[in-house]
């Protein structure tokens, strides 16, 4: 219980110096934190549209999260995740286009439109893993590869192939028909579908990782790639397992914000979640329990802080820096408490 107590305390030490960071920014951008921390929780829980609002941002966010626990779990540094996303949205967004005028019924097309998603995804983190794990190349190289060519396969559909009529146009694709959109809450933006494919999705990924074998040799792999194969493991196997694995829920993200967020195709349609999932899960420390209630907060700040603009004439990115000094003064003090728990273990034994 007192390790407990002690990691609980680290972790509101790792809370107050990032909000420190953060209130020493706002002043010296002439704004009053206790303000801007008003607005933005305001903006974000303020009432039940602006929750709506956090939690339609929150699904992708979860998914994309609940992808990268695995890649991290075997030891892999999935950077390759943004293009993930933006693959799953553009095959979710080739099947609907190839089905729109047809007979077929809504519910059909949106289930292979997802399908479709997953594929995408689960199709570039192959190319990620097979990089790595027949090729060599650092999966952070070669991920970062593949999201520079994801963008720029998605902007030649948008302003090629697949462009409005007449012109091609930032906004990207045209509407898909209403038909073909996942069902909203009445009032709001968001999907109760999309929403319970992020909660299964983190569920399956909790499941995966602490209550079965393959959870349990795939951090064995992470651990120790070596002593997982002299003990019988094929850790190539289980490797580019972990990359499908993830990039099947990147795509998923990039699925519902097609079918539920956009209804479209834009340039920016993972809308840096990748890269935010990124952070959640180094905040976690890759522990799938904790990934909703963080996302969860994540996405509050980011829809929180919309308002920041309108009310203080501050720009909305002052979130990415609360959020980055979140992460960075966490992984500084956990790497400061271990340091300080292996000291103090060292003295018991002398």
């Amino acid at each position: 219980m007192s390790k407990q107590l002690e990691r609980w305390g680290f972790v509101l030490l790792a809370t107050l110096v990032a909000l420190i960071f953060t209130s020493f920014v706002l002043v010296l951008a002439g704004a009053s934190p206790v303000a801007a921390y008003w607005y933005i929780l305001k903006g974000s829980l303020g009432s039940w549209t602006k929750i709506s609002d956090v939690m339609v941002a929150w699904v992708p966010l979860l998914l994309a999260t609940a992808g990268l626990l695995v890649t991290f779990a075997a030891g892999q540094w999935n950077i390759g995740v943004e293009g993930q996303i933006v693959l799953g949205a553009i095959f979710t967004t080739w099947v609907m286009r190839s089905l729109q005028h047809t007979n077929t019924p809504a519910a059909i097309v949106l289930i292979l439109a997802f399908i479709a998603g997953a594929f995408g995804g689960a199709i570039w983190s192959a190319f990620a893993g097979i990089l790595k794990v027949y090729g060599g190349v650092n999966e952070i190289f070669g991920g970062l590869g593949l999201d520079f060519v994801a963008v720029a396969l998605i902007l030649w559909l948008i302003f090629g192939p697949w462009k409005r009529p007449g012109i091609g146009s930032m906004s990207g694709t045209e509407p898909f028909p209403h038909r073909l959109w996942l069902p909203t809450i009445h009032g709001t933006r968001l999907s109760l579908w999309a929403l319970a494919i992020g909660l299964v999705s983190i569920g399956v990924v909790y499941f995966l990782l602490t209550g079965t074998y393959f959870g349990l040799k795939l951090k064995a792999v992470g651990r120790n790639p070596k002593a997982a194969y002299l003990m019988g493991i094929p850790t190539t196997k289980y490797l580019m397992g972990a990359f499908i694995i993830s990039g099947i829920f990147a795509g998923l993200a990039g699925a519902v914000q097609v079918t539920a967020v956009y209804h479209r195709l834009i340039p920016a349609i993972s809308s840096g979640y990748g890269w935010l999932g990124l952070m959640v899960s180094m905040l976690i420390n890759f522990q799938a329990a904790w990934a909703a209630p963080v996302t969860f907060f994540f996405a509050a700040l980011n829809i929180g802080s919309i308002q920041l603009p309108i009310m203080l004439k501050l720009d909305s990115s002052l979130s990415g820096v609360l959020q980055g000094a979140l992460v960075l003064s966490f992984l500084l003090l956990e790497g400061a408490r271990r340091r300080w728990v292996k000291r103090r273990e060292e003295a018991k034994n002398e």
